[in-house]
């Protein structure tokens, strides 16, 4: 969990917001949405959301997130260590497959993309612990199908993943030998969050109602419950004594702890979504009504993820540019934003120097995730992420796309040939608000101006189709991704 309280500036509702000609819906609003409820759009995107009211907007996003079907299982989906030919050889290439797929998933499918990245981040297992491909895409699979259901069913299903049963030692937790750590990582992490309601003897006795699930036909198969390694006698859990079992923990805990579940999981959702400053007053005008939310309706997400998008509060002025990109945010919503050519072998080559960058798709640093916002961002990061984007260009530039970076300046200037003007609206356009002076877009201007002498644009002579455009807006480009504001969604 971040650990950033720093008060909140934002005192707004949890009213639904209703665009007025002083809080107008515009394009910045459909673009914050689509920066934290997904990863990006592109511009006939923005221009569609703006002819709908922003109720139905968030309406549309999440039935569309909800309807959306789990991405189909590869071939090897399902394999064991038999079914293999070449083990060594086909797993690799099997991971990164999968890993392309997954950020294709994140570029396509908005909120649902962007929740299954969200509780990729939750329920948190590290591919190196269990190195087995097929348990990968299972872990995937699960984290999706989930992503907008019931959290209760989701804790209940994510618990017995094979994935997970190897990666927090349920594997090897048996009733000769009781293994706690996924009891202590159900509690601390995935439902109540730390020291908050729980105490050792609970760990202890949940542990040996978890017992069972430690069997498999040949390596790498799925993991059953067989019930001669389960631990059949009585336990105490949150003050509940039985012959307590798998089911029984989850009905137990959700039966006991209701209030604690509600309240972690929607201050985690509210970090992510809308900011990582979380005050007293935030967790009583916007946390407590939203976990009373999620209680009144059993656990299903939607009604809660509804309320908390459509709301004054997330629509705030204050909320816009608080949050500091991940480093697939920056790169992804940068490609929807322009449209740019990218195809799997560009993003295999984007999974690498994300992991560089620290986001390394599977394996977070530890079973606490990635800690997102500031731990983003240090004097190495930050310069690879300038050198990402240069990179990234420069591969685009050599390759032809000249032309759509000068079609990207068109489009948002309307044809100008006002260095400045050219200069302002591209800027703005990846932007969450405005910079913050005008000297910073003074310095971007005279970047993009290059080598091409004041007096053609003091007379009007110099305009977009001129031969230095496609190098002049590749410059400008480059100059975008070091600029602060940036960084923020």
């Amino acid at each position: 969990m971040e650990t950033n309280n720093t008060p909140s500036c934002n005192d707004a509702a949890l009213i639904p917001y209703n665009p007025t000609s002083q809080n107008p819906w515009n394009t910045t609003k459909v673009k914050h949405v689509y920066r934290r409820l997904g990863f990006g759009a592109k511009q006939s995107d923005v221009d569609a959301a703006l002819s709908i009211n922003p109720g139905d907007f968030i309406d549309n996003l999440v039935d569309t997130a909800a309807a959306q079907p789990t991405t189909p299982a590869p071939n090897w989906g399902y394999w064991s260590f038999n079914d293999y030919t070449d083990y060594p050889v086909e797993v690799p290439e099997q991971v990164m497959e999968w890993r392309v797929q997954t950020v294709n998933d994140f570029m396509n499918e908005d909120l649902r993309g962007r929740l299954t990245l969200f509780w990729m981040n939750h329920f948190v297992t590290e591919y190196e612990a269990y190195g087995h491909p097929p348990y990968l895409f299972q872990y995937y699979n699960t984290i999706q199908a989930h992503a907008l259901g019931n959290v209760k069913e989701f804790v209940r299903a994510i618990g017995i993943n094979s994935t997970m049963l190897i990666y927090l030692n349920g594997f090897e937790n048996t009733n000769i030998n009781p293994n706690e750590n996924y009891a202590r990582e159900l509690y601390e992490l995935f439902s109540l969050g730390e020291g908050n309601g729980y105490t050792q003897g609970d760990i202890l006795e949940t542990a040996r109602a978890l017992t069972g699930y430690n069997h498999w036909d040949e390596y790498g198969d799925t993991i059953y419950f067989d019930n001669s390694t389960f631990d059949n006698g009585e336990k105490t859990i949150f003050g509940q004594t039985g012959e307590w079992g798998y089911n029984d923990v989850i009905d137990i805990l959700f039966q006991e702890k209701e209030n604690e579940i509600a309240h972690f999981i929607c201050e985690k959702l509210y970090r992510y979504f809308v900011s990582p400053s979380v005050d007293q007053i935030i967790e009583e005008t916007i946390i407590q009504p939203l976990a009373a939310t999620l209680i009144a309706n059993n656990f299903e997400i939607i009604p809660m993820l509804r309320q908390l998008f459509k709301s004054d509060h997330f629509f705030d002025e204050r909320a816009l540019g608080v949050i500091i990109k991940s480093p697939y945010d920056i790169i992804l919503d940068f490609i929807k934003e322009t449209e740019f050519f990218y195809d799997d072998a560009l993003v295999d080559g984007l999974v690498y120097y994300t992991s560089l960058l620290g986001q390394e798709l599977y394996d977070p640093p530890d079973v606490s995730g990635w800690q997102r916002d500031e731990a983003w961002i240090d004097s190495s990061t930050l310069t690879g992420r300038w050198q990402l984007f240069e990179l990234y260009l420069a591969y685009l530039y050599d390759n032809g796309s000249g032309p759509a970076f000068v079609e990207l300046a068109r489009n948002l200037s309307n044809n100008s040939n006002d260095p400045y003007y050219i200069t302002e609206v591209v800027i703005d356009h990846f932007m969450s608000k405005r910079l913050f002076t005008i000297e910073d877009y003074n310095v971007a201007t005279d970047i993009f101006k290059w080598d091409v002498p004041q007096n053609y644009y003091d007379e009007g002579l110099w305009n977009l189709d001129w031969p230095t455009a496609e190098v002049q807006v590749f410059l400008l480009l480059r100059q975008i991704a070091t600029i602060p504001e940036f960084q923020l969604k």
